[in-house]
């Protein structure tokens, strides 16, 4: 069993920052990746940033120079920074992680979601 925790969020206004953090714990081998997702009411969840080992593999474009993705794989740990916030960034921020439970077993596992309410 692989747990996925976040913690993070809340409510901030326009222009202001949050902090999102998340934490892999459980049976892992290896944690090939990390990630942040959003969903927003009516919308598909969607990529926001994805973290290797080796460091930021994908970044959407609409965040690039305001969010920061960091990983601390010790701890099985993924941050991220997200300034300069905007009302249509609001949503649920959901936390993925691709593990390896054993040599060639691997699964997604996600974390409950986070809410993120920016406000003008």
């Amino acid at each position: 069993q692989v747990q996925v925790l976040q913690s993070g969020g809340g409510f901030v206004q326009a222009g202001g920052s949050l902090r999102l953090s998340c934490t892999a714990s459980g049976s892992i081998l290896n944690i090939v990746s990390m990630g942040w997702y959003r969903q927003a009411p009516g919308n598909e969840r969607e990529l926001v940033a994805r973290i290797t080992s080796g460091g930021p593999t994908d970044i959407a474009d609409s965040v690039k120079g305001r969010f920061t993705i960091s990983r601390e794989n010790a701890k099985n740990t993924v941050f991220l920074q997200m300034n300069s916030l905007k009302p249509e960034e609001s949503g649920v921020y959901y936390c993925n992680a691709r593990v390896y439970t054993a040599v060639g077993v691997w699964d997604y596992y996600w974390g409950k979601g986070t809410q993120v309410t920016v406000f003008s």
